[in-house]
C-alpha cells in the first residue's frame, strides 16, 4: 500500500484514538512525549498552572503571548488550567487520571508524590495506569534527586564529549537533543507497556532518564572502551573509523557532505572525481584499508571539492551514485521539493500570518498522523473537561474564583 504523505482528513481515522493521556510535564521531555501521542490521536488533557502555563509558552519567538514553538509543541492537545499544589486541584487531576490510560510527567523524582500523586496512589483508583515518568537522572539511584535538564543529561551520557574538534572545547548540538531522545524512548516504553496491559490487564511505570537516553545512541563506545581501554575523541566533521565520511569544502566557499564508506561506493566516487588510482588500489578495497589512509582519502576528495562548486560536485556524484549533500538552513528545508512532498511542510493560520509547522513522523498508510489545532489557550479547554467529569457550572465558577482553575 503507498503511502500517503500529505495532510489527512479530519474524517480519516488515527491509530491512537480512543486513548486518553493526562500530560503534567512542562517545557521539553514531557510535552514532546505527550505531543508525539496526540499526533497520532491520543485524546492529551495538558495540566498547566493558572496564570502561568508551560514556560515553553514563553521561549523564543513569540505571537499573541505565545511562543511559535509552543504552537508546535502543544498541538492536538487540551490545555485543561489546574493548580497541582492546591487539594482541590489535587483532587481533579485524580478525577482526570481515574479515567486515562496514560499520564505523563517530567518533575524531580517525588514531586508528585508530595502531591498524593504518585504511582501508587493513583494506581489504586486505576490499576491498569501507565505512568511514563521522565527526569534527568531517573527514579532511583544516588543523582535521583538532582536537578537536570538535557544539556546534562547530554553531558554525561557522552555525547557533548565526542561533538566538536580536538582542538577546542566540547560543544552542543544546536537543539535540545536530549530531551528529544528522551521523550522518544517515553513514547517507545509507552505504547511496550500497553501492550503488556492488554494480556495482563496491569499498567506501570515507564521511567526514563535524559543521560540514559543519550546514552542509549552512543554506538559502539561503550564496547571499544571495555576491550582495550580506548575513549573516543572528538573528530570535527568526520565519523572515525568510517572512511570516507566527512564533510568537504568547495570552490565557492559552500560545503558538500559525502559518505563513501561502502567497498563498492568508494571505487565508483574515486573514479568519478578522476582519482582511478585510489579506487583500484587493492589495499583501499575495504575499510579497514582505508582506514589506515584517512587522511590521504581526505586530502584526495577535498582536493577535488576544491576545484568544484557544490552544485558541481553534487552533479558528480549523484550521477555516480555516491550519498552526498548539502547542509540545509532552515530556509533550504521549507524551500525543498521533497520536504514539500512528503507533507512535512504544513502551513496554517496563525492571525494574519501563517504558521509553519513540521510534518508528522513516522508516516503510516493506513491511520497517518495529523494536527488537528494548533497549539491551545491557556485553560482553553478548562470548562468542557470539568463538565465531562461531572462538575457543574457553578463549582467551576467557585473553582476559578478560589484560584484553583
Amino acid at each position: 500500500m503507498p503511502l500517503r504523505p500529505r495532510m489527512e482528513s479530519m474524517d480519516t481515522p488515527t491509530p491512537l484514538q480512543g486513548l486518553k493521556v493526562v500530560e503534567l510535564g512542562t517545557l521539553i521531555a514531557g510535552p514532546y512525549c505527550a505531543r508525539l501521542l496526540a499526533e497520532f490521536g491520543a485524546e492529551v488533557i495538558k495540566v498547566e498552572t493558572p496564570g502561568e502555563g508551560d514556560p515553553l509558552r514563553k521561549w523564543r519567538k513569540l505571537h499573541d503571548g505565545n511562543s511559535l514553538w509552543w504552537y508546535a509543541q502543544a498541538r492536538n492537545k487540551k490545555s485543561v488550567a489546574v493548580n497541582l499544589k492546591a487539594p482541590e486541584g489535587q483532587q481533579i487531576v485524580r478525577e482526570l487520571v481515574a479515567k486515562a490510560d496514560i499520564v505523563v510527567e517530567n518533575f524531580r523524582p517525588g514531586t508528585l508524590e508530595k502531591w498524593n500523586l504518585g504511582y501508587e496512589a493513583l494506581a489504586k483508583d486505576n490499576p491498569g495506569l501507565i505512568m511514563v515518568r521522565l527526569s534527568g537522572f531517573g527514579q532511583t539511584g544516588p543523582y535521583k534527586d538532582q536537578p537536570g535538564f538535557g544539556a546534562i543529561g547530554e553531558s554525561m551520557g557522552g555525547m557533548r564529549y565526542i561533538t566538536g574538534y580536538p582542538d577546542r572545547a566540547p560543544v552542543r548540538v544546536g537543539i535540545s537533543i536530549g530531551d528529544s531522545l528522551a521523550a522518544m524512548f517515553g513514547v517507545i516504553g509507552a505504547l511496550t507497556a500497553l501492550h503488556h496491559r492488554g494480556t495482563s490487564g496491569k499498567g506501570q511505570v515507564v521511567d526514563v532518564a535524559l543521560y540514559e537516553a543519550v546514552f542509549a545512541m552512543m554506538e559502539s563506545m561503550l564496547p571499544e572502551y571495555g576491550y582495550d581501554a580506548s575513549v573516543r575523541e572528538r573528530t570535527g566533521a568526520s565519523l572515525p573509523g568510517i572512511v570516507p565520511s566527512n564533510t568537504y569544502k568547495c570552490g565557492d566557499g559552500k560545503f558538500v557532505v559525502i559518505g563513501a564508506n561502502a567497498d563498492s561506493i568508494f571505487k565508483r566516487m574515486m573514479k568519478s572525481i578522476g582519482r582511478a588510482d585510489l579506487a583500484d588500489d587493492p589495499t583501499l578495497a575495504d575499510n579497514a584499508g582505508r582506514v589506515k589512509r584517512t587522511e590521504e582519502l581526505d586530502r584526495a576528495i577535498g582536493e577535488w571539492t576544491a576545484t568544484v562548486t557544490l552544485e558541481e560536485a553534487l552533479a558528480v556524484l549523484a550521477k555516480a551514485e555516491v550519498p552526498s549533500g548539502r547542509i540545509y538552513s532552515i530556509a533550504d528545508i521549507a524551500a525543498d521539493l521533497h520536504f514539500q512532498a512528503r507533507g512535512m511542510i504544513e502551513r496554517h493560520k496563525l492571525g494574519d500570518r501563517d504558521l509553519l509547522l513540521p510534518g508528522v513522523v513516522p508516516k503510516l498508510s493506513a491511520t497517518p498522523g495529523r494536527t488537528q489545532w494548533i497549539g491551545p489557550k491557556l485553560g482553553e479547554h478548562t470548562d468542557a473537561v470539568l463538565r465531562s467529569l461531572g462538575y457543574p457550572d457553578e463549582k467551576i465558577t467557585k473553582l476559578r474564583e478560589g484560584g484553583i482553575i
